[in-house]
């Protein structure tokens, strides 16, 4: 059973002015309705989305607990015929067949218009038949901490499932492992709320009082340590990374090249840096994992006095190569801006720059300071 949250406002004094507020946390009737109400709005647009991986079968029940991954997704567009669902990238990871079900149980085959990794988001595409509705797209910016919010899952296709809970805080950034190997090289702005998202309900719509999704689960960014907290990436960063996968299948971004580890990670791990799994500006490569083979023999990294800060490169390729980058030099700003790990390095590329711009990185070599400027180019699936 889930808790049911309350809002009181004071009264106020006689002739003072009472303070508005807005339709998403109050209304003509009591929160229990409005819950209900908006739960009844939202259901029929969630939907169950299967993932079958190599080896596995959607057929059955024993199947899917072997072989198979279950999320949620949201229907947010109709047209030509066609039905397209958000849902996250995470869910759809491997995949070798997809299908989704609708809130009455119609399985439906899908498959992918799109996925990026890094803002955990993918959208998919089925036939429409039997679809009469999709989700009314809210805003996210009008959300306030205390408004009650409803987390909206459909992890087995018959039944809704339902968590609700209140907005704890509008922004909390989070850090991610892209990678999953333990190493935060991203973090993302999500909406925390009072209420835990299970796997089954990753993808599925945070949903306010009107029925309107402002929010994409996502169970990736969660911090399974914690219990009573749910993560929501916020429509409005949603919907325009939904609008370039709908239009390229992809994110465009900027690609330098560099295979890389912190600074601070190779001075704490000293001789055993080679243990830690690399990065490169995007993900990590699979022909580059950091293992003591990849070091040329006599080759030490010289730190210089007072530096603690930085991204290590372990490899340069493409656009890094091309300018003279190369294996052990030290990168510590962007165009002027302090680099202090290959966090700071993604985010300065994919929020500070686009594709074409010419990006002036200052790093050490054998001890001594360098300049070098580097023409950004657009990443491929093949840069890893």
């Amino acid at each position: 059973m889930h808790p049911f949250f309350y809002l009181t406002v004071d009264r106020p004094k006689s002739g003072a002015a009472t303070p508005a507020l807005s339709s998403s946390v109050t209304g003509g009737y009591d929160t229990n309705e409005r819950i209900i109400s908006a739960a009844a709005k939202v259901g029929p647009v969630v939907v169950s989305v299967i993932n079958q991986t190599q080896g596995g079968s959607a057929n059955n029940e024993a199947a899917i607990q072997e072989g198979t991954s279950l999320g949620s997704g949201v229907i947010f567009l109709k047209q030509k015929g066609k039905a397209y669902i958000i849902t996250n990238a995470h869910v759809i990871a491997d995949s070798v067949k997809l299908q989704v079900v609708l809130s009455n149980g119609t399985k439906k085959t899908a498959t992918v218009v799109g996925k990026d990794t890094i803002t955990d988001l993918a959208v998919l595409e089925t036939d429409d038949k039997g679809i009469n509705q999709v989700a009314d797209i809210g805003d996210s910016g009008k959300l306030r901490k205390g408004e009650t919010v409803i987390a909206v899952g459909n992890p087995l296709g018959f039944s809704d499932s339902l968590s609700n809970g209140i907005v704890s805080n509008l922004k909390t950034t989070v850090p991610i492992s892209l990678n999953q190997d333990g190493v935060y090289d991203w973090e993302e702005e999500v909406i925390q709320i009072s209420a835990p998202i299970n796997p089954g309900n990753s993808g599925g719509a945070l949903v306010n009082l009107n029925g309107q999704v402002v929010g994409i689960n996502s169970m990736k960014v969660a911090d399974t340590s914690v219990e009573g907290i749910g993560f929501s990436i916020p429509i409005d960063d949603a919907m325009p990374i939904v609008d370039q996968l709908m239009k390229h299948g992809k994110i465009l971004r900027p690609y330098l090249g560099v295979y890389s580890m912190d600074l601070s990670i190779y001075l704490d791990n000293s001789a055993n840096s080679g243990d830690e799994a690399p990065s490169d500006d995007a993900e990590a490569s699979p022909d580059s994992n950091g293992d003591d083979d990849d070091v040329p023999a006599g080759e030490e990294l010289v730190v210089p006095d007072g530096v603690t800060e930085g991204v290590v490169v372990l490899e340069a390729v493409g656009p890094a190569k091309a300018a003279g980058l190369a294996f052990n030099d030290i990168i510590v700003a962007l165009d002027g801006q302090l680099i202090s790990s290959t966090l700071d390095l993604r985010k300065f590329l994919y929020t500070k720059t686009k594709i074409g711009d010419t990006l002036d990185i200052t790093y050490y070599r054998d001890g001594k300071k360098g300049e070098l400027s580097v023409k950004l180019v657009e990443k491929t699936e093949n840069d890893g």
